[in-house]
């Protein structure tokens, strides 16, 4: 929807495509759809949710054995989107790094971006 051609929407890290691959075997998922959505201190949070049929609508990005799926309205907040997958002492989980965001609150789950991305031209 919103990609350029030969390029893909968002880029798992291997670390987030094993992760990623070991939850879609867990239960024969199809993937994961990573959205965004209003709320937390900055404005906006990351969804993600456990995927059993693919949207035709969905943008789908998949890596070594993993698949994930952005939803239609999230496609242009999370254009050019690194997903990672880090564990340290203190916990562990999906990372994203994004070249959209221009704000982010002290924890880190919430997030704002332009204020001009998302208006129409």
């Amino acid at each position: 929807m919103f990609g350029i051609p030969g390029k893909q929407a968002v880029s798992i890290t291997p670390a987030a495509a094993k992760q990623i691959a070991k939850l879609m075997a867990r239960d024969t998922h199809q993937g994961l759809r990573i959205g965004v959505k209003k709320g937390g201190c900055a404005g906006m949070e990351y969804t993600m949710d456990y995927v059993t049929e693919i949207d035709p609508n969905d943008e789908v990005v998949e890596a070594d054995g993993a698949r994930v799926m952005i939803a239609p309205m999230a496609q242009m907040f999370l254009f050019g989107t690194e997903i990672d997958y880090e564990v340290s002492l203190l916990e562990s989980g999906f990372k994203f790094r994004n070249p959209n965001v221009t704000d982010a609150c002290g924890c880190g789950e919430s997030i704002k971006f332009d204020e001009a991305l998302g208006k129409p031209a």
